[in-house]
């Protein structure tokens, strides 16, 4: 360590001011950065919905307010189970770690732009050239290797860590709103399959009750064998569409509770039909460009942003990079002489490195990064395009959905009135088992449509909700109307 050769107070401010001064004057020169200038790129999709020309009459930049996943489930139910996943659906979990490990890259790129500062301590023994033993001991502050940012190296990688942080916070949006799709569909499911299982057990007991009256018919010698095999393959096919519920009815309840990460309490499965409705109604007019809020969009160009800063990095590795050591103690022979006067110093020590030949690792590192950023802009774009087809595909089922269910419980009711006839004219001998075989058969077949139908329509609300990010934006004063 080069000695002062003032006082120590004098020793130390020399220190202060000198490394300072350079540090300083460096600073000021830094900040250039040769990171490209981002732009958004144009979304490539179509300005309106296709097949929904009124979800594209409003104004892209009208007021509006956030509706809440809270406001669009309705159902008390429902809206517990889906608080219930949020608090221990691991998938939502790992992404919340995934924030916190973001963060602390984040913070390690910051700290790169600082110097620091070590506590050192060492000491030295060795054998001298004129005989005995030669002792040397240190104290101080030191600075290891601090690179000036120039060029803005390190500001593009922090540029790029504060990216991939946002997208993670992006990420665990998206998840969240997929989970509550998912607790949504999954529970509708449950409610369809409860009221497919108790339909098919209603018409267990009445193909039963038909098979006694068959039998009761043929020990009577009133109707015959091939009566009686039909109305027992009828009970037969009946008890087989019961296995087939309950199964269905099991696998979606453990589908709810790995969503929800543990074990749900009975009531939460209680799916029996509520007064009120389950879903508030997405309004029309919602522009096409409402996509870019959607997390799992934003998330996509975040990468986009941190690709783009990752080339700022790629090019300042082609100019000079400088660092600064540094450090300010004691130094002295012996243990007793540290701290005294005279012994104190300090050493500056800049350097600087220009690449010359480095196997062209600097221009594929270009490359990469150019090439990154390429696949950002497309899987950016993409994003976008997927986006926009979920949207439309669910717009399409709302806009033909309702009007398939309310056929199918129009045919539902004429089957079920069909039945009635037939199995009326059976038993004043007018019309052959046949006839009343085909009508439970068509009724049946037309009731468990309608159930579909209507799992159908509700599950495409859960959808478009999912499919416009988790909510939507309603104009000020204006609410949803309910469905479902």
């Amino acid at each position: 360590m080069r000695k002062s050769q003032h006082s120590p107070a004098g020793g130390m401010g020399a220190f202060a001011r000198a490394p300072l001064a350079t540090a300083w004057a460096a600073l000021a020169l830094a900040g250039c950065s040769l990171m490209p200038v981002y732009e958004r790129p144009a979304a490539p999709v179509a300005p309106q919905w296709p097949a929904a020309s009124d979800a594209a009459a409003d104004s892209a930049d009208r007021p509006r307010q956030a509706l809440p996943w809270q406001d669009f489930v309705q159902d008390d139910r429902l809206r517990a189970l889906i608080a219930h996943a949020l608090e221990g659906n691991r998938d939502l979990r790992m992404a919340a770690l995934a924030i916190e490990q973001a963060r602390a890259q984040y913070q390690i790129r910051g700290a790169d732009r600082t110097p620091t500062l070590n506590l050192a301590a060492t000491g030295n023994r060795q054998p001298a050239s004129g005989g005995g033993i030669s002792s040397t001991y240190t104290a101080g502050l030191a600075m290891a290797s601090w690179e000036i940012d120039f060029f803005g190296r390190i500001a593009s990688l922090q540029e790029a860590a504060l990216a991939q942080y946002l997208a993670t916070e992006e990420a665990r949006r998206a998840v969240q709103t997929s989970l509550i799709a998912s607790v949504a569909s999954a529970w509708l499911s449950l409610q369809a399959n409860d009221e497919l299982l108790a339909l098919t057990q209603r018409t267990l007991a009445t193909r039963e009750d038909s098979l006694r009256l068959i039998r009761l018919r043929f020990d009577q010698g009133v109707a015959s064998a091939l009566d009686l095999r039909q109305a027992e393959s009828l009970v037969a096919a009946a008890r087989v569409a019961l296995a087939q519920q309950q199964r269905l009815r099991a696998m979606d309840v453990n589908a709810l509770t790995l969503l929800a990460g543990q074990p749900l309490p009975a009531g939460m499965l209680d799916t029996q039909a509520a007064s009120g409705p389950l879903f508030a109604e997405v309004p029309a007019g919602l522009p096409s460009d409402l996509l870019v809020r959607r997390a799992d969009v934003r998330q996509a160009e975040q990468q986009l942003r941190a690709a783009n800063a990752s080339i700022g990095a790629a090019r300042a590795a082609f100019f000079p990079r400088i660092a600064l050591t540094a450090s300010a103690g004691t130094a002295s022979n012996a243990l007793s002489g540290l701290f005294k006067d005279g012994s104190w110093g300090w050493t500056l020590a800049p350097q600087a490195l220009l690449p010359i030949f480095d196997g062209g690792r600097n221009q594929a590192g270009l490359d990469s990064a150019l090439a990154g950023r390429d696949m950002a802009v497309a899987q950016y774009e993409k994003a976008i395009q997927t986006a926009f087809r979920e949207v439309s595909d669910a717009l399409a089922g709302r806009a033909t959905l309702g009007d398939q269910w309310q056929a199918q419980q129009a045919q539902a009711e004429a089957e079920a009135d069909r039945f009635r006839l037939a199995d009326l004219r059976y038993r004043n001998g007018v019309a052959s088992f046949l006839e009343v075989l085909d009508a439970q058969r068509a009724l049946f077949a037309s009731q468990q449509a309608l159930a579909q139908t209507r799992l159908a329509l509700r599950q495409n609300q859960v959808l478009l909700y999912k499919a416009l990010g988790g909510g939507w934006e309603l104009p000020p004063g204006q609410t949803g109307r309910a469905g479902g």
